[in-house]
């Protein structure tokens, strides 16, 4: 058990000065003032100086690995723990990409259950970026229904030129499967859609929206900040239709691309526009290849994406941006809950699980980070790693 005293609670929502009590992977107790304890093997942490907030979730990680858009030696490696730990990260969902002949669906289960048995909470999608969808089972819906880990399809390519070129009843016949299969489950049901450079950009999630009862939250388009014209659409998606949008945080300097937005100033972009702070999200491509093609579509170079850059991103959202705590976090924790219907995940209260990140409140550089009520990064450094590592 621990008692963290004396921190300023962000749940997202600001909280204020509060002693925060865990045990059994849950938060306990929560009081301006709590008494300690020591008879009952409590371990105190002191808090004084520090801002509480919810482990990060990210939505969009290539556990497996990614890439291979320059040939074999170009798919990146798996991840490991302490990758997603060290970044605040308590909560993944697993997905495929490019590439769903060598990485395979049985693959990243196996992969999410070896991340979970390490210490943290894992889900994955069905599918790749291939039309028809690849899945276990043989049907999308017997995936969500049957197995547990499944929460939704993705990520599914469109507007690029490396999808499937799917049409527009490809496309909503997709979203509608996904959505009975995670009301029958109980699950989220959520479509994980990879955007890409196309002049299409979100017009098959705006005819579905408008000729269907499909909600806007069985859709989450993500790498909207990938250009700038995309950006707009995405901003003017989420104000005037309600969709939600998911911002990419992983951005290689070592190919930068002059029409991208990075993940914090697109935050502060929408936010400014009108975007209600509940529509957008961050998730981070992590391990996912960076891929960089030369204007007649060959392989350029290629980077790595960085689970890490999910927390750096909504720093820098605050520290530069000046987008507030509160909203900044909810990007990262709230707002992907609600989509992913995680309702112990994603919030700093009574009854949640105690997924907590503990970070400097002057500079936001994190120190302790919490996943299911066990310490797994102190003084920001890894003390549980991965089978592997050493």
């Amino acid at each position: 058990m621990y008692l963290i005293k004396n921190a300023h609670v962000y749940a997202p929502e600001d909280l204020g000065i509060m002693d925060v009590l865990i045990g059994g992977g849950k938060i306990l107790k929560m009081a301006e003032e709590l008494p300690e304890e020591k008879s009952y093997g409590v371990e105190v942490i002191d808090g004084k100086g520090k801002i509480l907030m919810p482990g990060l979730i990210d939505a969009h990680v290539h556990i497996l690995g990614g890439g291979g858009e320059g040939g074999a030696k170009t798919r990146t490696p798996e991840i490991m723990l302490s990758d997603i730990t060290t970044g605040g990260v308590t909560t993944v969902v697993g997905c495929l990409g490019t590439d769903g002949c060598t990485r395979t669906m049985t693959n990243l289960l196996a992969k999410a259950k070896g991340l979970e048995e390490e210490g943290i909470t894992t889900f994955v999608y069905t599918g790749s970026y291939q039309v028809p969808v690849r899945t276990l089972t043989g049907s999308i819906m017997d995936d969500l229904i049957l197995l547990e880990k499944v929460v939704g399809t993705g990520e599914i390519a469109i507007s690029d030129h490396r999808s499937s070129q799917p049409t527009q009843e490809d496309f909503s016949r997709i979203v509608a499967d996904t959505r009975v299969g995670g009301i029958l489950s109980a699950k989220a049901g959520l479509v994980n859609i990879h955007m890409g450079d196309g002049v299409e950009k979100l017009r098959y999630l705006r005819t579905l929206l408008e000729n269907s009862q499909i909600p806007p939250t069985n859709m989450l388009p993500t790498h909207i900040n990938r250009n700038r014209a995309l950006m707009a659409d995405g901003i003017d998606y989420a104000k005037n239709m309600g969709g939600y949008i998911d911002l990419t945080t992983s951005y290689d300097s070592a190919f930068p691309d002059p029409e991208e937005v990075k993940a914090s100033t697109g935050l502060k972009m929408a936010l400014d526009a009108g975007v209600p702070a509940d529509h957008v999200t961050f998730s981070s491509d992590g391990q996912g290849s960076l891929p960089v093609f030369a204007p007649d579509g060959s392989f350029a170079g290629l980077g790595v994406g960085k689970v890490a850059s999910l927390y750096k991103e909504m720093k820098d959202a605050v520290l530069k941006d000046g987008v507030a705590l509160s909203d900044a976090v909810r990007a990262v924790t709230a707002n992907p809950a609600f989509l992913l219907k995680l309702d112990n995940k994603g919030k700093v209260a009574e009854g949640k699980d105690a997924d907590l990140v503990m970070a400097d409140a002057a500079t936001l550089e994190i120190d302790t980070v919490l996943a299911k009520g066990v310490v797994m990064v102190s003084e920001g450094k890894a003390v549980v790693k991965g089978t592997f590592e050493k």
